[in-house]
């Protein structure tokens, strides 16, 4: 792996880890296991984490909105994952499913930025100015889902001037053909780096 990281100036994004997306029982789940459990989804999760934070790498949690009653209700255009999370009350404010799984909380310290509304933790968020106050230049995108929320909010990243980097199996989708579209067409249009787990650890290390 090429790719070199100055720890005071990288942050891992870790997007969306809901007990509803990475936890027996979750609302989501069940669509993701099969993906989440051939790729070895929260063993990666972990070891990214766990070395961002060993070497000094800041972490910041971007979690999507957390559904409360009459949301989207009014709305013109709730897009079609809005629609879904409507009716099924996904990530609901005040629940287990709205949670962080028990392994992803945030430490003192951490950021966790403002909830996002659809699908690019940029949008409508403080996540750019809380980057730049703490003088990100490079971002680790890991979380969920490959080809929703960590593709926009890597795409905006890369908008904005941030270095991206995609770590292939430390997100997922619902679907193979999602995993690829995500990560063999779209991302090599906008991410500076496509990598595994492994390599970002080990550039971690090597800090």
């Amino acid at each position: 792996m090429a790719e070199t990281y100055d720890c005071r100036r990288t942050a891992v994004l870790l997007v969306d880890p809901y007990n509803d997306f990475l936890s027996e029982g979750g609302k989501v789940w069940p669509r993701l296991e099969p993906m989440a459990k051939e790729i070895g989804l929260l063993d990666n999760l972990r070891a990214v984490v766990a070395a961002a934070r060993e070497a000094g790498v800041r972490v910041v949690f971007v979690p999507h909105r957390r559904w409360q009653p009459g949301d989207y209700e009014a709305w013109a255009h709730p897009n079609p994952t809005q629609q879904g999370i409507q009716e099924r009350h996904t990530f609901a404010l005040g629940t287990w499913g709205g949670e962080f799984h028990p392994d992803f909380q945030p430490r003192p310290g951490e950021v966790v930025v403002h909830e996002h509304w659809a699908q690019s933790g940029f949008a409508n968020t403080d996540l750019d100015l809380q980057l730049r106050q703490h003088g990100i230049t490079h971002v680790v995108m890991i979380g969920l889902l490959a080809n929703t929320c960590i593709e926009s909010t890597s795409r905006f990243a890369m908008e904005l001037g941030y270095h991206v980097t995609l770590v292939r199996d430390a997100t997922a989708a619902f679907q193979p053909a999602m995993m690829h579209a995500a990560h063999e067409l779209n991302g090599p249009t906008f991410a500076h780096a496509i990598v595994a787990t492994a390599d970002v650890v080990s550039a971690f290390h090597a800090s």
